[in-house]
Order: structure tokens, then C-alpha cells, then sequence
């Protein structure tokens, strides 16, 4: 197997494989724990590899534009993901999400943290390694690492921003998600843009959610 895709796939297959166990595991763990353990088994692996992940110490400098760019597009995906509400725009019919609330309803401080950690750091790196590093630039050519992520083509983009979407039940927030990511990636060249984009949406979400005690949208 090449050697720059395990150090990619590894720490989101990791992240899937936890989420598909967790209905499983329902009767024996608290489930929001299982969800817990997805972002810091994740943040592991992430260290793990951290020193085969080039693409975050090399490319082209992002200007100072497309810095505000991205944080601008990171903050317009945030307002749409909790704008496309509509039936149609989600694949579930949803759940309570992730609650951390003690059983006397009050918030529990560290299980906040714990989410929060894993949703606004972890997986906005984790993902844009996996998504955007790895498969958008994969599509185009097996040896994907010496592929110019400005180079990538339109289908390239499209295509791993459709798988993207189906990786969330709020697919359409998700496809578009994928798609402004994705054109970042490809506009700048310089994987931490998107991961600045993506985790300034999280960060927001994060902090809609806790304002206004919504935990579904977790």
C-alpha cells in the first residue's frame, strides 16, 4: 500500500469504523463517550503520522486575501449547514444528537471539552487530509501526492465533494460544504486553508449549538 495514503485514510477509517460500532456498543458504553473516543482515537493517529503530512509544511504561501476568503467561506457554510433544515436536505430522520448534560441537566464541563475538541480541531484536519489531500487529488491520479491541488480537475472536486455529502445525514449542507472546501483547496493550494475554513464552520456550529442548547444538530 502507498505510503502517503495510510497515514491519510488511517485516521478517519479509524473515525468511521468507531461510528459504525457505536450503535453496537449502545448497551455497554455511553454512546456519547464512543463519540468521544472517534475524535481523540483520530487525534492518536493524527500525531502518530504527523511528519508524513508534507502537504501541511509545503505548497504555495497563502496571501492574506485568500486567508480572509477562506474564513469568510468557513463562516457562510456554518449559517447554511443550520439554514438547510428541510426534510429533503437530510438523509435520517435525525436524533438527539450528542448531549453534555449531567443527570441533573446541568452542562458537564468536560464533556463540552472533549466534543468540542474533537469537532472544531480534530476533525477539520482530519477530514481536509482524507477528503481534499488524499481523494480529490486521487481521483486524478493514483500517485496523488504529486499532484498540484491547483492542478486537480473540476470532476476531481465534484466527485469528492459527493462522497463527502454522503458521509452526513445533512447532505446538502454537505455537498456544498465539500464543494467550497474543495475550491479552496484548488484556488489557494495550501491544504490549511481549507482546514481553516472548515474549522471556523465547526467552531460556529459549535458554538450555535451550545448557545442555543441544540444538541441535535451534533
Amino acid at each position: 500500500m502507498d505510503r502517503g495514503l495510510v497515514p491519510r485514510v488511517a485516521p478517519f477509517a479509524a473515525f468511521i469504523l468507531l461510528l459504525a460500532l457505536q450503535p453496537a456498543l449502545a448497551g455497554v458504553v455511553d454512546p456519547r463517550w464512543v463519540t468521544i473516543a472517534r475524535g481523540l482515537v483520530a487525534a492518536v493517529l493524527l500525531a502518530v503520522f504527523w511528519s508524513a503530512y508534507c502537504e501541511l509544511r509545503e505548497g504555495p504561501k497563502a496571501t492574506p486575501v485568500q486567508w480572509m476568503v477562506a474564513i469568510a467561506v468557513g463562516a457562510a457554510i456554518a449559517v447554511l449547514w443550520l439554514a438547510l433544515d428541510a426534510g429533503w436536505a437530510h438523509m435520517g430522520g435525525g436524533g438527539p444528537g450528542f448531549i453534555p448534560l449531567r443527570a441533573d441537566g446541568t452542562r458537564d464541563p468536560l464533556l463540552l471539552a472533549l466534543r468540542l475538541f474533537g469537532f472544531v480541531l480534530v476533525v477539520p484536519l482530519m477530514e481536509e487530509l482524507f477528503w481534499r489531500s488524499f481523494l480529490m487529488r486521487w481521483i486524478d491520479r493514483r500517485d496523488f501526492l504529486s499532484v498540484d491541488p491547483r492542478a486537480t480537475s473540476l470532476l476531481a472536486v465534484g466527485l469528492s465533494s459527493v462522497v463527502f455529502a454522503l458521509e452526513h445525514d445533512a447532505w446538502a449542507a454537505g455537498l456544498v460544504a465539500g464543494l467550497a472546501y474543495g475550491t479552496i483547496y484548488r484556488w489557494t493550494g495550501n491544504l490549511r486553508t481549507a482546514i481553516v475554513s472548515h474549522a471556523v464552520s465547526n467552531a460556529l456550529l459549535g458554538g450555535w449549538i451550545i448557545e442555543n442548547n441544540d444538541w441535535s444538530v451534533w
